[in-house]
């Protein structure tokens, strides 16, 4: 039998070459299909991973306890027990120690916590010294400028107001290294709606006031772990680990959830992928083998039939189709699967080392479905065959009459496309036959089309042939009495749809991506700083880049309610991708534009101030300016001033040169505290400045009651103005219930703060004044100046302020938000350098095509990359067919095509009729295609769906645009075509030979 096999093989050579080629090609995707899964989805999981919070990479167990006088005993002990309890390699913990306090004060007494944290002096920066003894505490800058206190400075907290205070002595300032990274992630050591810790050191928790602190003990999870390499479930872990903690009477804090679920999402929609996109290949593939066994079935018919005469039986000529058709299989199954190998690790890189014996047992079970599924098809194709008698094995004309087999499975197609439909459109489109809804709805349009091209060929070749136009009539009579060729039609058109669709949405991703990274970032690169203050910062980046093209000073606040996002309204077109969502870029700017006209900064080293004193007992008079290029604030104090005219002087440092210092606020105080002087009323007549000697407010600067202001909160100072005179009245006390004011702040911005509002108001603002609680120390009337849908950053819900007005409105007030620098698409390279150069810390770079990038290693995108690929393969596999196709009805068609020559047909147009048929069979093939896919867009209810956590912001692209879908067309027009022209070529050359005589 194997001779006979051998034999058999050697002689269909070329059939046996077709079963090996589509057999490779269904084997490479079969192989690809495991390896590139566990790889994709390794892939989006670490992408995930590091691109995810650094809260949710670690996690935390703390306790809080006594520490009977003996801190460091406390804190190892309780490392101790968590070390026994911990399910995860305990690789560089962070162990800390914290308690709530109160910051005593003349101010009240805000939230603020008492701390240690280990290794703190390394991740913050200090200005001053590290805290090494105890009662030494480092607090924040902007704590220090909230509770005006400074280095060497006494800091008193207690624990409650009758508690008795703990004094500690401030040795340091610091600011956050990395705020955003793992150390600083853990909540209980920023600031909440208090002040930011004061950090201090174990030997401080001595003190018997510091009762019952927090102990905390932080781990970062390692990556593999969180990824779930080698099957490893860490939610499952942690769930078993805190019924321990409990009994240990520990809290085990575990927010690596979100993390979890999206790296198990991204999982399911990378193996959907795969599977449905491999499940269409193998369909295809098994498709393509049954017609390619049913068109070389033709030359062993006549084998056939000599073997039935010979005696054979029935079981010994299966056996025999059988071996023809393992052989070839099992070498394009072994040809396939390294190819299958090499284009998944290609595409998604390599498999962790702990999944590749799952991945390689996969893909030679995949490969083993598609050989089985093959010979199944193959020999129930020649098994059809083989049931025919003697005489009609023997026809060289097949039968006309076509078998209601065939017409009851393309009924239970169209009912199964059908049922499909029903599901996506039921609100399933993620289960089930939904998952192929397309497919099959094309598929449905295929058999449709076949039997209508069938029909149309049939009656337009005889009303051709009728006409008189030979060619069209011959051409279209051989589409229609082709044997087989509806199902080549059929598969053809399925073929290029799922093509088309899968290309349509692959590039519908990568636009989506796009959109999403510009809607995000707000720029096409930001950088994220770090500079002391919102004024350096805006001054920096006036110095990097004077003409106002290329950068853009931004600060947004996400944490605040609503969000707000500041920027220089003067460079917003310039440097930000505006889209047409976010309403008209000139809007915020032409708001702005009504601010009041600035007044003169103070450049000088001295001021002298000319004013006069109507009220009762002694005032100090006190300017506070702010460096319009470092931020820092500095004063100027006069008096005190008794009734009467005055002229006083007071130096003044730190403004000295350009650009000087702007004008924050008047404050007047009692000469011996910082209270309100009760019934003053100062006439101010004049400002200058020496060195160099020029006035900084004349008459009509204080004159213009539209440049001052007085506070936003409580009982506000009188303010009153006329021709070179400023008056400021402070209430006697008498008359209210609250202590009055005292200050007064210069107008130089537009009030009521203008602002661009995306989404709904908050609910405060339908029942008072709009107004922004985060600008600033005090609340800040904000006025609607513009609406949008959706803002950059913010998305469908946030407001757009102005970064300078802002500023201006806020004077020294402490604002949050993380500080960045927007930069132009044509911005120089060397900008960067010179933003560093100005003064600013880059700490992260980000851009629209890097996000973008990131974005593609999530699961939609790498199973939309994987159905590319499979699709592809699928359009070769009808380029296959038709090759065969064609050359198996190559000797039928020459005989009559000669026999047409003998009767006077010139050589061109019988050449012209050689390949029009299957020229016609592919270009109907591809344009049903189309429109197939078309169909299956809207009536399956296709949509693009890029990402893993459903981001929608800005609306995706439709999956099938216009571009897409005549790429495809043209691709796939460009390889169909090519196998059709290549196949007809030996027919071609037979038929422009000498004309043959019928002799």
């Amino acid at each position: 039998m194997l001779a006979l096999v051998l034999g058999a093989v050697r002689a269909r050579g070329a059939q046996a070459l077709t079963v090996l080629v589509l057999t490779a090609l269904a084997a490479a995707v079969a192989a690809a299909g495991p390896w590139y899964g566990l790889a994709a989805a390794s892939r989006a999981a670490a992408s995930d991973v590091a691109h995810a919070p650094a809260a949710q990479r670690l996690v935390s167990v703390r306790q809080i306890t006594g520490t009977a006088g003996d801190p460091e005993q406390a804190l190892d002990a309780f490392t101790d027990v968590v070390r026994g309890l911990l399910p995860v390699p305990d690789r560089d913990p962070v162990r800390g120690m914290t308690v709530a306090q109160s910051a005593v004060g003349e101010d009240g007494a805000p939230d603020m916590q008492l701390s240690y944290r280990e290794g703190f002096c390394s991740h913050a920066r200090l200005t001053g010294e590290c805290p090494a003894r105890a009662g030494e505490v480092a607090i924040s800058q902007e704590a220090a400028e909230q509770l005006g206190i400074g280095i060497g400075d006494h800091l008193d907290l207690a624990a409650t107001e009758v508690s008795t205070p703990l004094r500690l002595r401030v040795v340091g300032r610091y600011t956050m290294l990395d705020p955003a990274g793992a150390y600083w992630s853990n909540r209980l050591f920023r600031s909440d709606d208090g002040l930011d810790p004061a950090f201090t050191v174990l030997g401080t928790y001595t003190d018997p006031l510091l009762l019952e602190p927090t102990l905390t003990y932080d781990v970062g999870v390692p990556e593999a772990l969180i990824r779930g390499d080698g099957g490893y479930d860490l939610a499952a872990a942690l769930r078993r680990a805190e019924g321990a903690f409990d009994d240990a009477g520990l809290r085990l804090v575990n927010p690596t959830g979100p993390l979890l679920a999206s790296i198990a999402r991204d999982r399911e929609l990378v193996r959907d992928g795969v599977l449905v996109a491999l499940g269409q290949v193998l369909v295809l593939g098994w498709f393509a083998m049954g017609l390619a066994g049913r068109f070389t079935g033709r030359d062993r018919r006549g084998d056939a039939a000599l073997l039935k005469l010979r005696g054979s039986t029935r079981a010994g000529m299966l056996g025999l189709a059988f071996g023809q058709h393992l052989l070839p299989m099992v070498a394009g199954a072994l040809a396939g699967a390294p190819l299958g190998w090499l284009a998944a690790r290609a595409l998604a890189g390599p498999v962790p080392a702990g999944d590749r014996l799952l991945a390689g047992q996969w893909s030679a079970a995949a490969v083993g479905v598609v050989l089985a599924g093959g010979l199944v098809v193959l020999v129930a194709v020649d098994a059809a065959v083989l049931r025919l008698p003697v005489a009609q094995l023997l026809r060289r004309v097949p039968p006309g009459r076509r078998d209601w087999r065939a017409d009851l499975i393309d009924l239970v197609l169209v009912a199964v496309a059908v049922a499909a439909v029903y599901q996506a459109r039921a609100g399933e489109p993620g289960r089930g036959l939904a998952l192929v809804a397309p497919a099959l709805v094309a598929l449905a349009v295929a058999l449709l089309l076949a039997r209508l091209l069938g029909r149309a060929a049939d009656r337009g070749g005889g009303a051709a042939l009728r006409a008189g136009r030979l060619r069209l009539g011959l051409t279209a009579a051989r589409v229609s009495r082709q044997p087989g060729g509806d199902r080549v039609f059929a598969l053809i058109t399925v073929a290029v749809a799922v093509f088309a669709t899968t290309a349509g949405g692959w590039s519908a991703g990568r636009t989506a991506r796009a959109d999403r990274g510009e809607a995000e970032l707000g720029a096409q690169r930001v950088l994220t700083v770090q500079a002391p203050n919102r004024t350096a910062l805006q001054h920096a980046v006036h110095t990097a880049d004077p003409a106002g093209r290329s950068a853009m000073a931004v600060v947004a606040d996400l944490a605040s309610v609503p969000p707000v996002l500041a920027v220089e309204s003067s460079r917003l077109a310039a440097v930000a991708r505006w889209r047409p969502g976010y309403g008209d870029v000139a809007t915020l700017g032409a708001a702005v534009a009504a601010a009041p006209p600035r007044t003169p900064g103070v450049t000088g080293d001295r001021l002298a101030l000319r004013a006069r004193h109507d009220g009762k007992g002694a005032v100090r008079v006190r300017l506070v300016l702010q460096n319009e290029a470092t931020g820092l604030t500095t004063t100027a104090t006069f008096g005190p001033l008794r009734r009467g005219e005055h002229t006083a002087g007071a130096a003044v440092t730190g403004c000295a040169g350009t650009p000087g210092c702007r004008l924050v606020r008047w404050e007047l105080n009692r000469p011996e505290d910082d209270e309100p002087p009760l019934g003053a009323r100062v006439t101010i007549r004049a400002l200058t400045q020496s060195g160099p000697a020029r006035p900084v407010l004349d008459a009509a600067a204080l004159g213009d009651v539209r440049r001052w202001r007085s506070d936003f909160s409580g009982a506000a100072v009188q303010i009153s103005a006329r021709p070179g005179a400023l008056t400021l009245a402070v209430a006697s006390g008498a008359e209210q219930k609250v202590v009055p004011g005292n200050r007064v702040y210069a107008a130089d911005a537009a009030l009521p703060l203008p602002v661009v509002l995306a989404g709904e108001a908050p609910n405060g603002w339908q029942f008072g004044d709009p107004v922004l609680h985060s600008i600033g120390s005090s609340a800040v009337t904000v006025r609607v100046a513009g609406t949008a849908s959706v803002l950059p950053v913010l998305g469908r819900s946030g407001v757009l302020v102005d970064l300078d007005t802002a500023r201006r409105v806020a004077a020294d007030g402490d604002l949050g938000g993380a500080f960045q620098v927007w930069l132009a698409g044509d911005a120089p390279a060397s900008i960067v350098d010179d933003l560093r150069r100005a003064g600013l810390t880059v700490i992260g770079d980000d851009s629209v095509a890097a996000r973008a990038a990131r974005l593609g290693d999530q699961g939609p995108a790498m199973g939309a990359t994987f159905a590319l690929l499979a699709a592809a393969v699928a359009g070769l596999l009808a380029a296959a067919v038709v090759a065969v196709a064609t050359a198996a009805d190559r000797g039928p068609h020459l005989d009559q095509l000669r026999a047409l020559r003998v009767q006077g047909l010139p050589a061109p147009a019988a050449a012209r009729i050689a390949y029009a048929g299957s020229a016609a069979l592919i270009v109907a093939g591809v344009l049903a295609g189309l429109l197939a896919a078309l169909v299956a867009r809207s009536v399956a209810g296709a949509r693009v769906a890029p990402f893993t956590d459903g981001w929608d912001v800005v609306p995706p692209p439709g999956p099938l645009s216009a571009a897409a879908l005549a790429a495809a067309g043209l691709l796939a027009l460009l390889v169909l075509g090519t196998s059709g022209w290549l196949s007809a070529l030996p027919l071609l050359r037979r038929v422009r030979g000498p004309r043959r005589s019928g002799r």
